[in-house]
């Protein structure tokens, strides 16, 4: 069925196409005659066609334009009979004896453009005859063009001020009076449409009226060309003329569209003068139209003209704009009781980028707009409305992208209070964006209190919502705790005790972080612990009384505890390799503050950890050279305690499941017990107990490589416990002797010359650089070159 009248509907036109161009064909051969009797017949014929009903609107506009093509010629024709002598008052008679209304009135109108640029006659008088002779056409669709054309033919002739046409005083007057009288007769055979045929065909009538909507809308668009149309007579006549227009046809679709239309057409200051008539308009539209994007587009407009010239800011704080927008949005909202949720948001969202723009010092008026949200979401619980949400989002955005500043925020008391409606996920999205705007800003969060508001606002990412079951992408996880520790890092007072402060409130809200948080918000809280620590060390040495006593309020010994504190919490994760290095950080912090009960304490832990929790080999043997390598640091400890944690670490190195694991630890071990910047810890005995327990690990796990693979293996743990024996013996340890080298040198060389030696590249290669080392240190003279000249190779 539809295809077949689209089909129609084509022949239709391919039919009223055909005649016009007949007509108009003749039409022309009388104009290049000059019969003007015979061009009139033939026009008036050929306008003829534009009756039809049987086209929709869009067929109509195609038939109307070829019509509005031969029209522009007879009017020239019209033109140069007026030139050569022919009464145009006349020729105005004279079409009016068309025998039908519509092509009479088509070809009065093209007449009376020529009559009022003769001026034989006053231009309003003619205009106000055309004007009232096209009430004749009351067809909505052939009405709407035929003063649509009427509008055309006459924009360039209307007697505004300094145009040619201008009459006497009230010229102006009589121009902006023919365009509102055509506006309206326009307007009301627009919404005559929607009232016509059966109400299963609402929908395309709907569609229909899309379509000529912007011939209606030209005549605002007419009315804010005239000159003559200053402030006052827009706010005296022709703002009110127009809304009691659209007020009074109560109909959704023209009250929508235009509205829209003189938020779009009239200038700026036009509106902010004239706010409180436009918005006492609003609420006397129909409830279904969608006054939010009307609301929104004015408000929008308005924003970017008070952020186009710090001049204007005064204007609106004359008019009072904000008390009249945001008293306009309460009564629409209040009238519209069926508005949805995401309609109130966003004009709440609008409102509040209006107050950014135009009142950036007034937080109380932006905290007014997130307040009043509030009141509305309160009716409705947590949202479940996407495009709600969206909205909210961009509503809570709003503030940082304006002041670029989270601290500002926060002083907002509502700011909050929105958030706490938004669904898991979308609370998740909003204190990204607010981490986000704090890294681009390189925003400073000072205070305690500053930074409990903020992760109260981040809940969502700090820890588990009530009802966040679902499951979550694994690398977004990673991504959200990540900028959470960003932003820990972040943190910082020049205070102390108020930095202090600080840690312990972020410590408060990552602690219910639960298992999958722990492990990546509580190392950046440990690390910015530990930089206080260094500021306390640092400033104790410009005093003279101990600032780590215990009547200091915040001391190195108080954070070392909430350190302890933290770190145990990974127990529950667990994390053991991660809270072994932190332990060890601190027992490092420790050692720098002269703590020895405290750095022994880390070490402890560190040790239990690893002994109970640590159980894979290569865990281990990463723990192991951690714990070696930070206790060789150490030199807070007296002697018993370094005593019993070394012994603690070489017992660990023996017992590691592989030979070569085993030996590299062991002669790591050796580091214990010479320390070059300490005199007290140089012990080359017990260096050379660990170097010789290495060799006879390395001689072990070659004997087992032998009776597995049937050959020896590698000889590079010789070679690296050489490289050894050469450190200890250039850093003047005397139980290193020329001997054991040149006995170690030799055995690597016999092993390597064997015929049970598998080749390997990696250990020839290092031997090769252990010895070219030797050579360089020979020929470097002094004391060195005579230390090594003993070792022959």
């Amino acid at each position: 069925m539809i295809a077949d009248g689209v089909e129609n509907e084509e022949k239709w036109l391919a039919a009223g196409i055909a005649g016009l161009q007949q007509n108009a064909f003749y039409m022309h051969r009388a104009l290049d005659s000059n019969n003007l009797r015979d061009a009139l017949k033939y026009s008036a014929q050929m306008l003829s066609e534009l009756r039809t009903s049987k086209l929709s609107p869009h067929k109509y506009y195609e038939l109307y334009m070829r019509a509005f093509d031969e029209l522009r010629k007879l009017e020239m024709f019209f033109k140069e009979e007026a030139r050569r002598g022919c009464s145009i008052i006349d020729l105005y008679e004279l079409v009016q004896h068309a025998g039908n209304i519509l092509p009479r009135l088509y070809l009065l109108c093209t007449v009376g453009s020529v009559y009022i640029k003769s001026k034989e006659a006053p231009a309003k008088d003619v205009l106000k005859d055309l004007v009232e002779m096209c009430r004749g056409i009351q067809h909505p669709v052939r009405g709407l063009f035929l003063r649509s054309y009427l509008s055309q033919v006459s924009r360039d002739k209307l007697p505004d001020i300094g145009s040619e046409y201008e009459g006497d005083a009230d010229t102006v007057v009589d121009a902006v009076e023919f365009v509102l009288q055509n506006f309206t007769e326009m307007n009301k055979l627009w919404v005559r449409m929607q009232h016509q045929g059966p109400a299963r065909e609402k929908e395309k009538r709907e569609k229909e009226r899309s379509e000529l909507r912007d011939l209606v809308g030209k005549n605002l668009h007419v009315l804010s060309q005239i000159e003559g149309v200053d402030l006052d007579m827009y706010k005296d006549t022709v703002l009110p003329r127009v809304l009691e227009q659209i007020v009074n046809c109560k109909d959704e679709i023209a009250q929508f569209y235009l509205m829209d239309c003189i938020i779009q057409v009239f200038p700026d200051e036009y509106h902010l003068q004239t706010l409180e008539i436009l918005l006492g308009a609003c609420p006397q539209l129909q409830p279904s139209v969608d006054i939010k994007t009307v609301l929104s587009r004015l408000m929008e407009r308005l924003s970017n003209y008070a952020a186009s010239s710090a001049e204007v800011l005064p204007e609106f704080l004359q008019v009072e704009a904000f008390s009249k927008l945001n008293n306009a949005i309460g009564k629409v909202i209040e009238a519209q009781v069926d508005m949805p949720i995401f309609g109130a948001v966003t004009l709440y969202s609008s409102l509040l980028t209006f107050t950014l723009h135009v009142h950036p010092d007034r937080l109380d008026y932006a905290d007014q707009v997130l307040g009043a949200c509030v009141k509305k979401l309160s009716s409705k619980g947590k949202l479940d409305d996407s495009k709600a949400t969206k909205q909210i989002v961009a509503l809570l955005s709003a503030p940082l992208e304006k002041y670029n500043d989270i601290v500002t925020a926060l002083k907002l008391s509502n700011y909050p209070r929105v958030m706490e409606y938004l669904d898991i996920e979308t609370n998740k999205i909003m204190a990204t964006v607010i981490i986000q705007s704090i890294m681009k800003n390189n925003t400073r969060i000072s205070t305690a209190d500053k930074v409990e508001a903020l992760f109260e606002l981040m809940t969502g990412l700090i820890k588990d919502l009530d009802g966040a079951e679902e499951e979550v992408d694994e690398d977004d996880f990673k991504e959200e705790q990540n900028s959470v520790a960003r932003l820990i890092q972040m943190l910082y007072n020049d205070d102390q005790e108020e930095m202090f402060q600080i840690i312990c409130t972020v410590k408060k809200h990552i602690m219910t972080g639960g298992p999958k948080r722990l492990p990546f918000t509580v190392p950046p809280l440990v690390f910015l612990s530990l930089k206080l620590v260094r500021r306390l060390q640092g400033s104790s040495q410009d005093q003279e009384e101990n600032p780590f006593g215990d009547d200091s309020s915040t001391s190195p010994k108080k954070i070392f505890q909430l350190l302890n504190q933290t770190i145990e919490a990974l127990s529950i994760v667990p994390a053991p390799e991660l809270a072994l290095r932190l332990y060890l950080q601190c027992a490092e912090a420790a050692n720098d503050c002269d703590l020895e009960p405290v750095a022994y304490e880390f070490f402890t832990q560190a040790y239990i950890l690893y002994e109970e929790e640590v159980s894979d080999s290569k865990a281990q043997v990463t723990a192991l050279h951690l714990i070696v390598g930070t206790l060789q640091r150490m030199h807070v400890f007296g002697v018993e305690n370094r005593d019993t944690l070394t012994h603690k670490a070489t017992g660990y190195s023996a017992k590691l499941l592989k030979k070569p694991d085993q030996c590299r630890a062991v002669y790591g071990c050796a580091h214990l017990f010479w320390v070059d910047d300490q005199d007290n810890m140089k012990d080359g005995e017990r260096v050379l107990i660990c170097l010789k327990r290495a060799l006879r690990i390395a001689n072990a796990a070659q004997q087992m490589s032998n009776a597995a693979r049937g050959n020896t293996g590698s000889v590079l743990l010789f070679v690296e416990i050489l490289n050894k024996y050469l450190y200890f013996y250039e850093k003047g340890n005397p139980q290193i002797t020329v001997a054991a080298i040149q006995s170690l040198i030799e055995l690597i060389t016999t092993e390597m010359q064997s015929d049970n030696s598998p080749p390997d590249p990696a250990a020839d290669a290092f031997l090769a650089s252990t010895l070219r080392y030797l050579q360089f240190q020979k020929q470097k003279g002094g004391a060195i070159s005579e230390k090594y000249e003993a070792i022959k190779v």
